[in-house]
């Protein structure tokens, strides 16, 4: 069942025009991965569906519900959450005060705390710690685990895995793997690896443009593919 469906995108950003018409399919359930070499347009893809880049014209609906054109905030409202290149978190704050400030009500649900307790043990031994103090892979966890202190039907994270070291890597695969299991994640990822551990689906975004949609198994088996789309060698 079709999640997010994004049609005909185009952004705008200044006088230059970033993306000339995405469009693709979010199916509910799994890891659906945005790759593209850099500069190609992901990080704008996902800041348009989230309304912080206004685009026109185009479509954006989730759950069957047109969403483009709506403040951020709203679209948040429809258990959509965020998690930008740069994280997102209050490094003056600790770690629970950040979780606090991505609660609806100023409260945690316990089950939830739990939960965030497993998939990152570091929250809970640091948790009254600033954020500034933590480590590249700490910070990460964090900006995560705010995305799902509360129920959501689809996260939008970008970059996760940047700069980090290949077990705090690791880790965060472990955990997708487990909130994927309940919520639909759309991952831009530059790591290839770890996109293709994860993905279930996937698109390519080439000029603003997306120049292939599929499986992710179908294209993890097609070097040639890689090549010419990604720049990947063989």
């Amino acid at each position: 069942m079709t999640l997010l469906s994004v049609r005909d995108m185009k952004t705008d950003i200044g006088q230059y025009a970033v993306l000339h018409g995405v469009s693709f399919d979010v199916n509910e359930g799994g890891v659906f991965v945005l790759l593209g070499r850099n500069g190609a347009g992901k990080t704008t893809t996902l800041r348009s569906i989230m309304g912080l880049w206004k685009p026109s014209p185009g479509s954006v609906t989730f759950q069957g519900e047109e969403i483009s054109g709506m403040a951020t905030a709203d679209i948040a409202r429809k258990n959509i959450a965020y998690v930008p290149e740069n994280m997102g978190i209050f490094g003056g704050l600790t770690i629970e005060e950040n979780l606090v400030l991505a609660t609806a009500k100023g409260k945690f649900d316990q089950t939830r705390l739990s939960r965030i307790y497993d998939l990152f043990p570091a929250l809970e031994k640091f948790w009254t710690k600033q954020a500034w103090s933590l480590s590249g892979g700490q910070k990460q966890m964090l900006a995560v685990a705010r995305a799902i202190v509360e129920p959501r039907a689809l996260i939008l994270i970008d970059e996760p895995t940047k700069g980090l070291a290949p077990s705090i890597v690791a880790a965060m695969g472990e955990a997708f793997r487990e909130i994927a299991q309940s919520t639909t994640i759309l991952l831009v990822e530059q790591n290839f690896n770890f996109a293709r551990s994860l993905g279930r689906d996937m698109a390519v975004i080439d000029d603003g443009r997306v120049v292939h949609q599929g499986a992710m198994a179908d294209f993890a088996a097609d070097a040639e593919l890689q090549g010419r789309l990604l720049g990947l060698s063989a």
